[in-house]
């Protein structure tokens, strides 16, 4: 080993540590947190490719992360005349 190799600074791992994991949610859990939201407009969303970002970790399993649902509801605000 060279003295060099010894003043090298290791990288630091991606992401943050005090970052929290992501919370995921069955299609059932996202309609309990967003009102009016149902099992089929979900599943007919995705077809149409619209919709909050999902995962498919299986052929049959489709899960959504939390923030992920947050961000498209926030994406959906409208602002009223008055609040402009």
């Amino acid at each position: 080993m060279s003295a060099r190799q010894g003043n090298v600074t290791p990288l630091k791992p991606r992401g943050s540590a005090s970052a929290e994991p992501a919370v995921w949610l069955s299609p059932s859990e996202v309609c309990e947190r967003v009102p009016g939201m149902t099992v089929t407009l979900l599943q007919r969303m995705r077809d149409a490719g619209k919709g909050p970002r999902y995962a498919k970790p299986s052929a049959k399993t489709v899960v959504y992360a939390r923030a992920d649902i947050d961000a498209y509801v926030r994406s959906t605000l409208v602002t009223t005349k008055e609040q402009s």
